[in-house]
C-alpha cells in the first residue's frame, strides 16, 4: 500500500493531463487577474506576484512554461483562474493552470520512466514520469521541485 500516493489533476493544454502529487501542493486557491501586480523583465510565463497570506507568492502560468500556448491566449481565459502553491523546501510557488480535475490515487510502481521521444524538450525537465489512467490516457506526473527551483527563476532574480 506504501506506493499508493494522492495527486491532484488537471488540464494541460486542449487534450493533456497532468498530475503533482498532494505532498508538494499548499493549497488551490481562485485568483482574479486584477490581483496579480506584473513585475517586468521577467520571462513570460510569469504573470507576476500576487498577495497570498501576507506574503508574495510568484505566478506562473504552468501550460506557457511547458511550451504550450499561454493561458492568456485561450478564449475561455477568464478573469478568475485556479492557481496551485507548490511548496518544496520552504520555498512556494503558484502555478495557473486551466482546469483542476480530480483527487487521483496513483501507484508510484505504475509510473513509467519520460521517453525523450515521447515529450518535447521544454517538459522533460520538469517531469517525474508519466502513468497510464484507466481510461488508457497518459498523465503527466510533474516534478514540483523541479518546477519551484528551476533555473528559470534564478537568473531573474
Amino acid at each position: 500500500m506504501e506506493s499508493q500516493q494522492k495527486f491532484l489533476s488537471f488540464n494541460l493544454g486542449i487534450k493533456d493531463t497532468a498530475v503533482i502529487s498532494l505532498q508538494h501542493i499548499t493549497e488551490v486557491l481562485q485568483v482574479s487577474l486584477a490581483d496579480i501586480c506584473g513585475v517586468p523583465q521577467m520571462p513570460a510565463c510569469v504573470m507576476g506576484v500576487y498577495n497570498w497570506r501576507g506574503e508574495m507568492l510568484w505566478l506562473v502560468d504552468l501550460e506557457e512554461m511547458l511550451g504550450y500556448p499561454p493561458l492568456s491566449h485561450t478564449s475561455n481565459f477568464l478573469a478568475k483562474m485556479m492557481a496551485i502553491v507548490l511548496e518544496d523546501d520552504g520555498k512556494h510557488l503558484g502555478i495557473i493552470v486551466r482546469q483542476m480535475m480530480d483527487i487521483e490515487f496513483l501507484d508510484n510502481n505504475q509510473m513509467k520512466a519520460p521517453a525523450a521521444e515521447l515529450f518535447s524538450s521544454s517538459i522533460t525537465d520538469f517531469l517525474q514520469g508519466y502513468f497510464i489512467n484507466n481510461d488508457e490516457k497518459m498523465m503527466f506526473n510533474l516534478d514540483a521541485s523541479a518546477i519551484i527551483h528551476s533555473p528559470m527563476w534564478v537568473t531573474h532574480n
